[in-house]
């Protein structure tokens, strides 16, 4: 079981103690292990991984955002239910709005932009290869933000921003997928090239490809996650 010691919300392995309560939490919601309409006690949950209720607060706070969880009034914070139907349409939207974002990004972007870019993707090599699903994730974050920003285009930024945060647990889901971090970082690489020929078009088509690809194995690991309860 995770301990997480400290009183405040700096881990002992570096990052946000609410960061890694979340992603643990988020790990046994998408597994079943906490099911649909289960209580989250947050001093419980503080008892559990060796914290104070700060972190886990930020921690739920964050899981609301993302749908996983659910405030309700004298019921405190229960489990979601997942509808498949939802997440899908949110992946959809999200792979039509990374699309425009990496299309203009690629005709915008500075050389320093670039120059960025390509450190992160090679960065995550390493990861893949150690299986770091944490690492990946924190990576596959800074990567497509970094894109965002590229297009130069603040409002279409914070759009993009504001919906990769409803998705981020699901992003992050889709990761533990079969061998889902190999191919993540192979799609990353032809976005790369194409963005590397100027090919905007490219670029997008395989940012479009990329996250309903994402949403596939999103939707194939709950899935399985399922069959393994029955």
């Amino acid at each position: 079981m995770p301990s997480f010691d400290g009183d405040d919300d700096i881990g002992d392995g570096g990052g946000l103690l609410s960061d890694r309560i979340r992603n643990a939490l988020t790990d046994e919601i998408a597994s079943g292990k906490l099911a649909a309409g289960s209580g989250l006690d947050e001093q419980q949950l503080a008892d559990r991984f060796g914290a104070s209720r700060t972190p886990v607060r930020e921690a739920l706070r964050q899981l609301a955002v993302s749908g996983l969880v659910e405030m309700r009034p004298r019921r405190g914070v229960v489990v979601a239910r997942m509808t498949p139907e939802r997440v899908m349409d949110m992946f959809e939207t999200m792979a039509e709005i990374e699309a425009m974002c990496v299309r203009l990004a690629t005709h915008r972007m500075t050389p320093l932009e670039r120059s960025h870019l390509i450190e992160l993707h090679e960065s995550s090599r390493v990861m893949v290869a150690a299986g770091d699903f944490d690492a990946y994730d924190r990576f596959n974050h800074a990567f497509h933000e970094c894109i965002y920003r590229a297009t130069h285009n603040a409002f279409l930024a914070e759009q993009a921003i504001a919906l990769r945060a409803r998705l981020s647990a699901f992003r992050r889901m889709q990761l533990r997928h079969a061998d889902r971090l190999q191919r993540s970082t192979g799609e990353h690489e032809a976005i790369m090239q194409a963005i590397a020929e100027g090919d905007g078009e490219a670029a997008s088509r395989r940012m479009r490809a990329h996250m309903l690809n994402a949403a596939t194995a999103l939707r194939l690991y709950i899935e399985e996650q399922g069959s393994t309860r029955t």
